[in-house]
């Protein structure tokens, strides 16, 4: 197996590692809290994760990730949607 690692493969590790951040952030929002909590930067995180490991998979044009993250996109954004009209309901 010949690995090469370039900016791109670099990029892809930091991709992961953002989307990896949302599980951090929520494990001590809900620590804090004493009960299962999913803070909205858990959602944030989500999108930027999914959007950084989009762009790394349309670079390797691997169809299988390009479509997980773009669809998963969609359920991210929802889920803030939800969160801020909760905040905004009378």
């Amino acid at each position: 197996m010949n690995i090469t690692i370039d900016a791109w493969v670099l990029f892809g590790f930091l991709a992961q590692f953002v989307f990896f951040l949302r599980f951090a952030v929520q494990w001590w929002a809900s620590e804090k809290e004493k009960k299962s909590v999913i803070p909205l930067s858990f959602w944030y995180l989500s999108i930027a994760g999914s959007v950084m490991i989009l762009i790394y998979a349309i670079k390797r044009e691997d169809i299988v990730f390009i479509t997980a993250q773009f669809l998963a996109l969609f359920i991210y954004a929802r889920n803030i949607v939800l969160r801020k009209k909760e905040t905004v309901a009378p």
